[in-house]
């Protein structure tokens, strides 16, 4: 009977709390990021060719020839043969620590670990060959997660760890200590006065004989005329917070928070600033399509104020780009443009289809929902779309996107 009554006691009391917690009042779900940390020895010798592994978290996607590179945050790089497409097979995983970015020509793989840049000869995708590796030519290449709510730093600031990245995910908070924490930060920094072909995401871009990598601050330029030893550029300073690249013809279209930068790289190792177009702070990446750009801006969370939306941008002139139009959206990530399509990944609303062909109006065509999107490629004969663990394929029709298949990446 003791043992009975004990039992109900614990109930009742875990009954309580339960509720408790479920007052919206006074309790709320908040997105916590905590750092994800290797050794400095780990992060030496983190780089290697292996067999083919569950992805952990699904980053940007990458096409080249026959294979699709998928990013797996902070580890490395899925290798998957896509030859055909209704039957892709994974080939391998590059494990390279902190890496979130990739570009590749004539098989040599370009790839970002933290502070270095790796090269790898991938001419035999089933013997790559890490050929080069240069030191600290990266600055400010750890992406801090803007949808956070909190960050916590506990595990952080051991002199023998490298941070690589941020883990996410969604915790019950008392919003009364929430919001202590945050008036405390806003005290501190007020005290402190501190100052092939990717998707829409990405932040590294090869033109010609040039790798151009973004960093928070910075475009980091590298000639790549010798592909095996590229030659670390004097870095270009382009503002801040600075999250993609887009390149048409001679000018690099960057997306920062605050709005998206353009520069002339007719001089390509000396890129010069020509104009920008300023919105309110959003995370935002950005694709170029003649005389107009389409941007994203992702509201909400770290990523600032401003609602979700989608610019259409005029930049026939170059030098005064203007909005033409912006459309509602939820929580947009990538997107891009083929023909007379645009394609926007609208997080966990799904894929949506536009017919652009009368632009600025834009005149919705299909709503692929019930699935999580985060960034497409448009390739010539089908569509990539990665998200949610799972890379998605399809096919164009006259009128519509037919699914070839989704492979599983998990």
């Amino acid at each position: 009977m003791k043992t009975l009554n004990f039992l109900l006691v614990v109930i009742a009391v875990s009954s309580l709390l339960s509720c408790e917690k479920d007052d919206p009042g006074k309790y709320a779900d908040y997105l916590v990021a905590r750092p994800l940390t290797i050794s400095l020895e780990e992060f030496k010798n983190g780089v290697d060719v292996i067999v083919p592994q569950p992805i952990n978290e699904s980053g940007k996607i990458y096409a080249y020839e026959n294979y699709i590179f998928i990013n797996d945050k902070y580890k490395g790089v899925h290798v998957i043969d896509n030859s055909d497409p209704g039957s892709p097979t994974k080939v391998a995983f590059i494990k390279i620590a902190g890496n979130v970015d990739i570009s590749v020509k004539n098989d040599f793989l370009y790839a970002d670990s933290l502070t270095d840049l790796i090269v790898i000869d991938i001419s035999d995708i089933n013997n790559m060959q890490i050929v080069n590796r240069l030191h600290d030519v990266l600055r400010d290449n750890v992406i801090w997660p803007m949808e956070a709510d909190i960050f916590e730093y506990e595990d952080w600031g051991n002199p023998d760890n490298v941070l690589i990245g941020w883990e996410v995910v969604t915790e019950r908070r008392l919003v009364e200590e929430v919001q202590q924490r945050f008036d405390d930060v806003l005290m501190a920094n007020a005290a402190e006065n501190s100052v092939g072909q990717g998707g829409s995401l990405a932040r590294f871009k090869i033109v010609a004989d040039y790798l151009y990598a973004v960093d928070n601050h910075s475009i980091n330029i590298f000639e790549i005329s010798d592909l095996a030893n590229p030659v670390d550029m004097e870095d270009v300073y382009a503002g801040f917070n600075i999250e993609t690249i887009f390149n048409q013809e001679n000018h690099l279209f960057l997306g920062s928070r605050s709005g998206m930068y353009i520069y002339d790289i007719s001089s390509p190792a000396q890129p010069s600033f020509v104009s920008e177009f300023q919105h309110g702070t959003a995370c935002d990446p950005v694709v170029v399509d003649g005389d107009f750009a389409y941007v994203t801006l992702r509201g909400g969370n770290g990523c600032g104020a401003t609602e979700s939306g989608l610019f259409v941008i005029d930049i026939a002139d170059i030098s005064n780009p203007a909005l033409l139009k912006s459309y509602p959206m939820e929580e947009p990530y990538g997107l891009g443009v083929k023909d007379d399509k645009l394609f926007v990944c609208d997080g966990s609303f799904g894929l949506k289809v536009y017919d652009k062909s009368n632009v600025p109006d834009l005149t919705p065509l299909e709503h692929f929902d019930g699935i999580t999107t985060f960034d497409v490629i448009p390739m010539q004969d089908h569509l990539l779309m990665i998200g949610d663990e799972v890379l998605y394929q399809y096919t164009y029709t006259a009128t519509s996107l037919e699914l070839i298949s989704s492979m599983a990446l998990d």
